[in-house]
């Protein structure tokens, strides 16, 4: 088995490895769920019951509730994916 060469250490960012997409993996599916504007309105009517729905953890879930972007990506969010949460409530990315 071949070793992994060590990614990049940047401050201030998190690369986007496999242990980030499966830890952001729920996450990253109900941000993508927001497409439809149907999941949108179902969203904002219960977030609670939404993220439970999608599986999210409870660091995901606190995040969400605080629009916490830079948590977000911390709890394995994809920006691609985020852009779609932070576009219902007007927030900035960057």
């Amino acid at each position: 088995m071949a070793s992994r060469t060590p990614l990049p250490q940047i401050p201030g960012t998190n690369p986007f490895d496999g242990e980030y997409a499966k830890r952001g993996y729920a996450l990253n599916k109900m941000c993508f769920s927001f497409n439809s504007a149907e999941n949108r309105a179902e969203f904002l009517q219960d977030e609670e019951a939404y993220m439970r729905k999608y599986g999210l953890t409870e660091p995901q879930a606190a995040a969400i509730r605080a629009k916490n972007v830079l948590q977000l990506l911390d709890a394995g969010g994809n920006a691609y994916y985020l852009a779609k949460f932070a576009g219902i409530f007007g927030l900035d990315m960057q």
